[in-house]
C-alpha cells in the first residue's frame, strides 16, 4: 500500500511538470475503476459512467500543475468522480421537476416563441450580472457554478483559503438572488437555479 502511495506521488510529481506518459500510466490505473464505481451509483447507466470517467481526466489534466501530490490520488478521482455524478443527479433532478411543472401547467404557457424569448432575456440578464462581480470574485463564482470546481479546488488553484471561497461565492450568490427578484415570475428562473 505504501509503495502504490510513494509511486503515485513520483507519477504525480512528474504529472505537475506536464508528462504526458505519466497522466497516462495514471488514467490506465485508475479509469477502469472509476468506471466500475460510478456504473455502480448509477445503476449501471454506462453512457454516463464514460462521459464522468473522460471529465474527470479531463479536469485532473486542466488542473495538472497544482495537484496535491501529497493526499492519496485514489481517493482524489473518487471524490471528484463522486461530484460529477451528484451534479448530473441533481441537474437530472431539476429537470424532471421542470419537465412535470411544464405539464401541470402548459395551458398557463404562452406560445413557445415567446418561451423562449424570455429563456434568452434572463439568460443575458444572468451573464451581465456575472460580469458586475468584482473581478476575484467574478473567477470564484465561474470556476464554482460554470466549471463545476469544488471549494477546495479553487482554493487550491488560486492559493487562496476555502473559508474565502466560501465567503466570496456566498456574496457573489446573495447579488445573483438579489438583482434576479424582478424575474422570479419567469417560468424558466428553475433552469438556472443552480447558478444562484
Amino acid at each position: 500500500m505504501e509503495d502504490e502511495l510513494n509511486n503515485d506521488r513520483d507519477l504525480l510529481e512528474r504529472l505537475r511538470k506536464g508528462n504526458t506518459a505519466c497522466f497516462e500510466i495514471l488514467y490506465s490505473k485508475y479509469s477502469g475503476k472509476l468506471y466500475n464505481y460510478i456504473l455502480r451509483i448509477s445503476n449501471g447507466d454506462f453512457y454516463l459512467a464514460e462521459e464522468i470517467v473522460q471529465n474527470v481526466f479531463v479536469k485532473i489534466w486542466e488542473i495538472h500543475t497544482n495537484i496535491n501530490t501529497e493526499g492519496s490520488f485514489n481517493s482524489f478521482v473518487y471524490t471528484v468522480g463522486r461530484n460529477m455524478f451528484l451534479n448530473v443527479v441533481k441537474s437530472r433532478m431539476q429537470e424532471y421537476l421542470y419537465q412535470d411543472y411544464v405539464i401541470e401547467h402548459e395551458n398557463t404557457f404562452e406560445d413557445s416563441a415567446e418561451k423562449e424569448v424570455e429563456y434568452k432575456m434572463l439568460e443575458e440578464q444572468i451573464n451581465k450580472l456575472i460580469e458586475q462581480l468584482p473581478a476575484a470574485r467574478r473567477k470564484i463564482y465561474i470556476m464554482s457554478k460554470i466549471k463545476n470546481f469544488s471549494n477546495r479546488e479553487i482554493a487550491t488553484l488560486l492559493e487562496i483559503s476555502e473559508n474565502t471561497v466560501e465567503s466570496q461565492l456566498n456574496k457573489a450568490n446573495k447579488f445573483m438572488r438579489r438583482s434576479l427578484l424582478p424575474y422570479t415570475g419567469m417560468m424558466f428562473i428553475g433552469a438556472f437555479l443552480p447558478f444562484l
